[in-house]
């Protein structure tokens, strides 16, 4: 069976930006990954604000989308009750919405790895207290 990839914001920020410090990282993990990866739109959303003063950057993440690089199966409302709980048990870390949705993703599509530069990846667990498989520097 094929591992998937669920793609966090920073990655896919990262690729776009050259100026990121992780843009090579990003691309070098990119080269790797069978596209699609999947998101959420909670993670879009992020990332089109923080390309915002890259040139073409919302336009480059839209293409990615219509290109089928990136996929958005995740639907908030299908998801909410998980979302609203994961946002309560990690309320402490603070947990985004984009990071309950990709937790909840994981758990969903279980056979797969999220591709962060996040480390509060590493106190998130899925379906109780199963560690969720990184892609991190």
């Amino acid at each position: 069976m094929k591992q998937g990839v669920i793609l966090d914001t920073g990655p896919l920020v990262a690729f776009l930006n050259r100026r990121d410090n992780f843009h090579q990282w990003a691309l070098d993990q990119w080269a790797k990954i069978a596209p699609p990866m999947l998101t959420c739109e909670a993670v879009v959303s992020e990332a089109c604000f923080l390309l915002r003063s890259t040139q073409k950057g919302a336009d480059s993440v839209m293409q990615m989308i219509e290109r089928k690089v990136i996929s958005i199966p995740f639907r908030l409302d299908d998801g909410l009750l998980s979302v609203k709980k994961l946002l309560s048990k990690y309320h402490s870390v603070p947990m985004s919405l984009a990071d309950a949705c990709l937790v909840r993703m994981s758990e969903i599509e279980q056979n797969c790895q999220v591709f962060t530069m996040d480390s509060d990846f590493k106190l998130y667990h899925r379906l109780g207290r199963r560690v969720i498989p990184t892609i991190m520097p």
